[in-house]
């Protein structure tokens, strides 16, 4: 058996809750949605902590942030994960609320968020935006992105229809 049918056997295999901890670990950086008051969507890059993920995502903002605004309004976001370099693309959908634990701030901080919050864990902006994941929805396609040239070449010169090789799409429903 090849390596990335032992991959694809073994992701299957995975809870749901570990098969969206698998496909996002790791990605830094995600693109948070929001919905504002007047309906429009607006996104903005946001640090993923770096945490066991158990079905919720945590990050850090400001209070008196415009994502704040908007979630206080409408608390259902989306966040985007992409990791271009395998091939791999997230989306996930929940229920965002805003948490003021001072444990759960300390559990997760990091000195480089001093560039954010000069006053560290003392600073009064700090709140944690906790993400209750309620699914997922990804694309997985681990063939190498000149495999993945070839077949779109292949199809342009063809006329015929592109399909990625031993590409995983599929949706993923996490239960709290």
């Amino acid at each position: 058996m090849k390596s990335t049918e032992k991959n694809a056997d073994k992701n299957e295999s995975l809870s749901p809750t570990k098969k969206l901890a698998d496909l996002i670990k790791d990605v830094k950086i995600a693109m948070l949605s929001t919905i504002d008051s007047d309906g429009s969507v607006r996104s903005r890059p946001m640090a993923t902590q770096q945490i066991e993920f158990d079905g919720d995502l945590w990050f850090f903002t400001g209070k008196s942030s415009g994502k704040v605004h908007s979630i206080e309004g409408n608390q259902k976001v989306n966040l985007a994960y992409a990791l271009p370099e395998k091939n791999r693309y997230v989306s996930v959908t929940g229920i965002a609320q805003i948490v003021d634990d001072k444990e759960k701030e300390k559990e997760l901080w990091n000195p480089i968020y001093k560039a954010w919050f000069p006053k560290g864990l003392e600073d009064p902006e700090l709140v944690l935006l906790k993400v209750e994941v309620d699914g997922a929805e990804y694309w997985d396609s681990p063939s190498g992105a000149v495999v993945q040239l070839v077949g779109f070449a292949k199809a342009l010169l063809t006329g015929k229809t592109y399909h990625a090789s031993k590409s995983e799409h599929d949706q993923i429903k996490v239960q709290h």
